[in-house]
């Protein structure tokens, strides 16, 4: 691979690009909840990713690109299925019962996880003095936010707590930053594209069979569905699983790592503002405070790489940096949100 950084671009490009991986998959969180008012969860995960992947596999193959590549496609089904079956799965599943906002906080713990699963570079990580801080700054973030509803159950005694909600949210992270990092120790042959294509496809038909098991296909009533929420499907289907990827693998070649990696600061806030303003979601201000620190946390986790990276910019160094290269093996395995989902 070149390095990232030695393209050049039209300014005005790069400021859409970076407006649509910012605004795009900050609002996802926002259209999954508008979509589950009319889609069953499974069901909506089969048809987004089946529809998505189908057309990105199809435009890699109008490109010339080989698509049937064995070993790659044995690893994007193991990405898929840990990014997008399980991690964004999750996601959809407790957004029946959980504000997009409160899903958008926990899932911005995600680097957490990453620095604590990366095993191949604990003698690197742990070494850190600003890893070491940003991990235990993060755990108090999330604690808080459970502390929250510890408290709620405590002084209420409802039964029908987030917790479980919750719960579901930091499995999923742990499963996102499972599947990004065997996506990493394990690249892929094949182009960002297809490979992508693949995740999506393999993660959409793993959605068929529980939303079979879970009987929602026979208890859709196809008419009924409300037309906010085929927008909704539409939207994650063009802009979160199409548009936003494409744009954030062309930054990732013309823009340093390090400026591409903000949007990990900017989707979750995106995500608070969109639930409080159209869906008049109640934020606490402990759990605005939560996101604080947990954001915190993820900019001291890779304040180190940071560093690192702009060092070699400025030496004008040929190598991609360790967070450049982290960039691109993550953008052969990850959803179209987030990584961010």
């Amino acid at each position: 691979m070149t390095t990232a950084t030695n393209k050049s671009a039209s300014p005005i490009l790069v400021i859409i690009a970076f407006a649509t991986v910012y605004i795009v998959w900050g609002s996802t969180y926002f259209f999954i909840q508008m979509a589950i008012h009319g889609f069953p969860p499974l069901l909506l995960g089969a048809i987004r990713f089946l529809t998505a992947g189908i057309l990105m596999l199809t435009w890699c193959i109008i490109k010339g690109e080989k698509i049937f590549i064995k070993e790659s496609i044995i690893t994007s089904a193991i990405v898929g299925v840990l990014l997008l079956g399980f991690g964004n799965g999750i996601v959809i599943w407790v957004e029946q019962t959980l504000p997009s906002a409160m899903v958008a906080i926990l899932v911005s713990s995600a680097p957490i996880w990453f620095v604590l699963l990366d095993k191949h570079n604990w003698g690197i990580n742990l070494k850190s003095r600003s890893t070491i801080a940003g991990l235990i700054i993060g755990f108090a973030g999330v604690i808080l936010l459970f502390g929250e509803q510890m408290n709620a159950i405590l002084t209420s005694g409802s039964v029908h707590s987030k917790l479980p909600g919750m719960i579901l949210l930091i499995l999923g992270s742990i499963a996102w930053s499972s599947g990004s990092l065997y996506s990493k120790h394990h690249p892929s042959k094949g182009s960002a594209g297809v490979n992508v294509a693949w995740q999506m496809i393999i993660a959409g038909l793993i959605f068929v069979p529980g939303s079979l098991l879970n009987h929602e296909f026979t208890n859709l009533q196809w008419q009924q569905i409300p037309a906010q929420a085929w927008f909704a499907l539409a939207y994650l289907i063009i802009f979160g699983s199409i548009a936003a990827f494409s744009a954030y693998v062309w930054l990732l070649q013309v823009r340093p790592a390090t400026q591409v990696s903000t949007y990990a600061y900017v989707n979750p806030v995106i995500a608070v503002l969109l639930g409080m303003l159209f869906a008049h979601e109640h934020i606490s201000v402990l759990q605005i405070v939560g996101l604080l620190i947990i954001l915190s946390s993820v900019l001291l986790i890779n304040l180190s790489k940071y560093r690192k990276a702009k060092t070699e910019e400025l030496t004008g160094g040929e190598s991609l940096t360790e967070l450049e290269q982290e960039g691109i093996n993550i953008t052969h395995s990850a959803s179209l949100e987030e990584c961010a989902d």
